[in-house]
């Protein structure tokens, strides 16, 4: 790595931290509004809900990279092709495919950050944040290890496992005490979903009913439970699927095959965490041709409005994919790289146009 290779680094990181700062910025402010009607509910205060939004920031951070280093490499390259130095270093003997060299290398470093982020900061401070704020909103609800949180229902006590997809868990306890706080019942199902009407239909249901000195259990392919505690709450205590790490996701994709049971939601989750972290390498090249092309002598307002507008349709196919990965029968991987695969295709193609 040699000088020029080290001021075109600082260049991409320069530009990419300034634009990850103020999306970040608008991130925490629209995430902190939208905490503004729990705020009051228990002891859950204006306190909390700022220390929720900082603790979701890694969060954060990990999901507005490819955006952010878009923009950001546009705009920090895009300040030294306005200075002719870009100019200056093709007249030095410099190729395109150099200076894409050195922007790959910036882009590198950043994957490393997004790795950080979204591997080892991220999950348990998103999980913290959530355990918080429900501690300080609901005084019914327990967490006890990496068994799943615990809800008090009544005279029940609801046990659920970790969320295995929209609207499901990968399963369920209940314990039914009586009014002396003895234990009448214990059931558990091996899966538990969300009903339209608010109820659950539990699978491969087991009950044991404890009274006196009988016992009495039963078995069912499926039950119906209805309880106060909808799906919608208990999808708070729980991550789902694309905010998890991506070693927990493996495993969960192995339990779930090893149970004959559907994995597509958390194998397009596995491999689009994988596809969106290499998308920040690529994002940083995309710059690459449109500094030397037409918008060489343009503003940073126009390069901003470019990244903006390829960030965004980047992030709503992506979004739009994630539900195609539920509803139609294609293939979770190619789902999951489609969007990097055609920005990768785009940043190749133009760099090699490029004069």
């Amino acid at each position: 790595m040699n000088l020029l290779d080290r001021y075109l680094i600082r260049a991409v990181l320069g530009g990419a931290f300034v634009v990850m700062a103020v999306l970040i910025t608008l991130g925490a402010l629209f995430l902190f509004s939208n905490q503004q009607d729990d705020i009051g509910v228990g002891s859950f205060s204006a306190l909390d809900a700022f220390w929720f939004v900082l603790l979701n920031i890694p969060q954060q951070v990990y999901e507005l990279l490819p955006i952010g280093v878009l923009i950001g490499s546009l705009i920090g390259l895009g300040s030294l092709a306005r200075g002719s130095e870009l100019t200056v270093m093709r007249a030095a003997g410099l190729s395109v495919w150099r200076v894409a060299g050195s922007v790959a290398m910036a882009g590198t470093l950043l994957i490393v950050i997004a790795v950080l982020c979204g591997e080892f900061l991220a999950p348990p401070l998103q999980a913290m944040a959530k355990q918080q704020k429900l501690l300080s909103k609901f005084s019914t609800i327990t967490f006890a290890g990496r068994a799943g949180p615990w809800v008090r229902d009544g005279d029940r006590l609801i046990n659920v496992s970790q969320q295995s997809g929209t609207g499901e868990f990968a399963g369920m306890l209940i314990f039914e005490l009586g009014k002396d706080h003895q234990l009448r019942s214990v059931s558990s199902a091996s899966t538990a979903k969300v009903r339209p009407n608010g109820g659950w239909l539990l699978s491969n249901y087991e009950s044991t009913r404890f009274g006196g000195e009988v016992i009495e259990s039963e078995k069912q392919a499926s039950h119906e439970f209805h309880s106060a505690i909808g799906g919608d709450f208990l999808a708070l205590t729980v991550s789902q699927p694309r905010q998890l790490q991506t070693h927990v996701l493996w495993g969960l994709i192995r339990h779930l095959r090893e149970n004959s049971l559907d994995s597509s939601e958390q194998e397009f989750a596995f491999w689009s965490r994988i596809a969106r972290t290499s998308a920040i390498l690529f994002a940083a090249l995309l710059a690459v041709p449109f500094v030397f092309g037409n918008l060489r002598a343009a503003g940073a307002g126009a390069r901003t409005l470019l990244g903006v507008l390829i960030g965004v349709a980047f992030f709503f196919i992506q979004r739009m994919l994630e539900s195609g990965a539920v509803v139609f029968d294609v293939s979770p991987i190619v789902l999951a790289w489609f969007p990097t695969t055609l920005l990768a295709a785009a940043s190749l193609i133009l760099i090699a146009r490029t004069r």
